[in-house]
């Protein structure tokens, strides 16, 4: 694998290895490509350099027993960034590290998977950092993102697509999907819009008037 990037704009979302299940490398070789920054969470720091990837910051709480230091001189440039709050995952220390920085998006990977806890917590955190960051995590099945109050993409036919209310979210309806919704109401744990497919190819729109809507786009 290339040990990353051609873009250096800040602009373009930067990348987040975290420490789930890892996805294929064909999608982790296109994000790498155009990420201006990589940020690897130090528990999957020797996975990664496995793969031949060109870390730019090392981040975490270092509780594990290895020296940091180490990686100075095999990865140099590299930034050493100490987390020590216990108080916050070591992908949460990520977000806020990019916030500080100035940059408005991450793309993440490696956040699901392995410990159902963890999965959970990575992507609702999506909706935790909605103003300070706008956060996609993907994997090999799926891409999950924020849904704005109105939301409209071009999508083939037969695209399954589902939508996850975080908490209740009022007001959704959609076209050109085959389960049609008509200002509903969706509420985790009790009603979502899970398994949905697009019905011709063309514009999706969906559009929510009040709540949290996280959209996932699946390919499997």
């Amino acid at each position: 694998m290339s040990s990353h990037h051609i873009v250096r704009d800040d602009q373009e979302p930067a990348l987040i290895i975290a420490n789930g299940l890892a996805c294929n490398q064909e999608l982790l070789g296109q994000l790498l490509e155009w990420s201006p920054l990589v940020i690897v969470l130090d528990s999957a720091i020797e996975r990664v350099l496995e793969l031949g990837i060109k870390v730019d910051v090392l981040l975490g709480d270092f509780d594990r027993g290895f020296d940091p230091n180490y990686y100075k001189e095999s990865q140099y440039p590299i930034e050493i960034v100490h987390t020590p709050n216990q108080d916050k995952t070591d992908l949460e220390k990520a977000f806020d590290y990019l916030i500080a920085r100035g940059i408005p998006a991450a793309n993440v990977v490696w956040a699901t998977g392995k410990r159902a806890d963890h999965t959970i917590t990575n992507i609702t955190n999506i909706v935790r950092y909605r103003t300070m960051l706008k956060i996609v995590i993907l994997d090999d099945h799926s891409k999950i993102h924020l849904l704005p109050k109105k939301f409209e993409k071009w999508y083939p036919k037969k695209t399954p697509i589902s939508l996850i209310p975080i908490g209740e979210v009022f007001g959704i309806s959609s076209k050109n999907l085959f389960y049609p919704l008509q200002n509903d109401t969706l509420t985790i744990g009790y009603k979502t819009g899970s398994s949905n497919h697009v019905i011709e190819d063309g514009i999706v729109t969906i559009e929510h008037q009040k709540g949290d809507l996280l959209l996932m786009e699946c390919w499997d």
